[in-house]
């Protein structure tokens, strides 16, 4: 009996076992968690693993066995038994495990932290099922260039099989120790060879010799991979996306920005996509009624009675991504049929040989036939031809659709929207609710700077400032052109009713500060368009710096407003701020 009494507890533990097995297999098949065992061979072969020839004898965790040479269908993940035929062997174990000589070393080959039984998944089997959290084994190491944990899955191996071929394929680990270009997507390795072999070529092309294809692995991974890495650390963007590794955002910024090329005609920076992607992206529930609320709006409200953008936006997203060394980085510039001077794009060089900017035109034309025309071609290139003559970055994007709605989505893409203002808001109010101009104002989401005539140098501005919140954005503004462009700036405020100038005039020194000789202060009565433009002549302003419009779009349509008769009367550019 006393033989037979500890082998009938084992049989009784080796049912418990296998009834433990059954019920993960159903929740397996409930869940879609895979519960197999990985086969050595397989994993061993996927990762180009290598095997050693020493052996250790050490305690291993049993957590960390994961697979098995031969019998990696005999058990499952936790080594429960999945055959009823192994009950005998099962139950011999165990009572060798509880007997007074216990278990002989298994045999293991490790890979990376998990190890595979080579010999002993029975006594592996028992020691699990009495609690043993270590097993005592002799290891075989065996290489292999990329991580495998024990909490691998089985899908798992495909990404570390492309990881390993991807390794092999660069020889990147040797030089670049520290590098880490793991992805959680299968298939995103080819495409990383696609761009190392995109660079070797241009590498070819501007050093105008061979370029051998491990210098340009590493040349791409220092000088385009790891760029990209440094905006996706200091965005912040993997709080965003936290499932994701660097090389996933690595790939998707790539994506996005050859999509907002396509779609767009413009170059970007990958901060720009960077910013871009995480604003359309973020996966909280409010950013996403907020944005599908706001198609909505668009879709049904007409163009003209449109509030556009919070006042502030602008400066809150300039501020927030630290712009300080230039406040117009990008500039956008409407290109008309009717600007046959090109005034527009000579104020936007001036600016941006100030700004070190880069200048993306738009041109819109009505006809989708059209966009191929010999006439678009000479535009596009007498818009390069100008920007290169003036040693700038520009790019035409030709667009078809209304000029107005075209220039207020691209808007985000730029700091500052320059447009000859041909057709100012006419004094009736149905021309008030179809000015194109009006609209641009209205919607856009970045300052407008109106060019009713000739380019100005901009050597001196006036700021029509009445403590409004958009007269706050203006003289955000002017505070900029002050210090950084260093020149001289009047400040007027038109006193009339409900304006309290001196109280108006105080805030703009605090904000401006009384020591700058260059600043002039100033306060005068009546009509304020015309205070404003006699001021600005006077002066020898050539630039007018205002806040938008005030009212709401309904009012401002049917009473008319101070911003569409200056615009009707001004013969020098005037910057509108919202």
């Amino acid at each position: 009996m006393s033989n037979f009494s500890p082998y009938s507890q084992a049989v009784s533990d080796f049912r418990a076992a296998r009834q433990k097995a059954d019920l993960q297999n159903l929740l397996s098949m409930l869940t879609g968690k895979k519960t197999e065992l990985l086969s050595y061979e397989e994993v061993r072969q996927k990762l180009r693993a290598i095997e050693g020839s020493r052996q250790e004898l050490r305690d291993i965790p049993i957590e960390a066995i994961i697979g098995s040479v031969g019998r990696y269908s005999d058990f499952n993940r936790d080594f429960l038994p999945r055959r009823e035929n192994d009950q005998e062997r099962w139950a011999r174990v165990m009572v060798q495990a509880t007997g007074p000589t216990g278990l002989p070393p298994i045999d293991v080959y490790q890979i990376g932290e998990a190890y595979f039984v080579l010999d002993g998944n029975h006594r592996v089997s028992v020691a699990k099922a009495l609690g043993s959290s270590h097993i005592q084994a002799n290891v075989t190491e065996v290489k292999t260039k990329v991580q495998f944990a024990p909490d691998s899955q089985p899908d798992d191996l495909i990404l570390k099989a492309e990881y390993a071929d991807f390794l092999e394929k660069t020889s990147i680990k040797p030089l670049r120790p520290e590098s880490d270009l793991s992805v959680t997507v299968p298939g995103r390795y080819p495409v990383l060879l696609e761009h190392i072999a995109v660079h070797q070529y241009y590498m070819g092309l501007d050093e105008k010799r061979d370029i051998t294809y491990e210098e340009a692995v590493f040349h791409w991974y220092d000088q385009v991979y790891l760029p990209v890495i440094d905006v996706i650390r200091e965005r912040g963007i993997l709080r965003t996306f936290p499932n994701r590794t660097e090389t996933d955002l690595y790939i998707w910024l790539a994506k996005h920005r050859e999509e907002l090329e396509t779609n767009l005609g413009w170059k970007f920076e990958t901060e720009t996509v960077a910013d871009n992607l995480m604003a359309q992206y973020t996966a909280g529930l409010s950013q996403t009624i907020g944005r599908v609320t706001s198609r909505i709006l668009d879709a049904v409200t007409p163009d003209g009675l449109e509030s556009g953008p919070s006042t502030g936006h602008w400066r809150a997203e300039h501020l927030a991504q630290d712009k300080s060394d230039h406040l117009f980085s990008n500039i956008l510039v409407g290109i008309s049929k009717d600007d046959n001077e090109w005034q527009a794009l000579d104020q936007a060089i001036q600016i941006a040989q100030r700004e070190k900017a880069t200048l993306r035109g738009l041109h819109v034309i009505p006809n989708p036939k059209k966009l191929d025309s010999p006439k678009v071609k000479t535009l596009t290139e007498e818009f390069k031809r100008r920007c290169a003559e003036a040693g700038l970055q520009g790019e035409l994007a030709v667009e078809v659709g209304s000029a107005a709605r075209q220039i207020c989505e691209r808007a985000q893409w730029a700091d500052l929207v320059i447009g000859k203002l041909t057709h100012p808001p006419a004094n009736k109010l149905l021309a008030r609710l179809s000015s194109g101009f009006r609209i641009m104002v209205r919607r856009c989401s970045r300052p407008i700077l109106a060019v009713p005539g000739e380019a100005s140098p901009i050597r001196k501005a006036l700021l029509a400032y009445n403590g409004s919140p958009k007269a706050e954005e203006a003289l955000f503004i002017a505070a900029y052109m002050a210090c950084k462009w260093e020149i001289p700036l009047v400040v007027l405020t038109v006193e009339h009713s409900g304006i309290n100038a001196e109280a108006v005039q105080a805030a703009a020194r605090d904000y401006l500060g009384e020591e700058n000789p260059s600043i002039e202060y100033l306060v005068t009565q009546g009509e304020v368009v015309q205070n404003v433009l006699k001021t600005a002549q006077d002066r020898g302003c050539d630039l007018i710096l205002i806040g938008g419009y005030k009212a709401s779009p309904v009012v401002e349509i049917v009473k008319g407003s101070l911003v569409d008769e200056l615009l009707r009367e001004t013969n020098i550019p005037t910057l509108i701020c919202r």
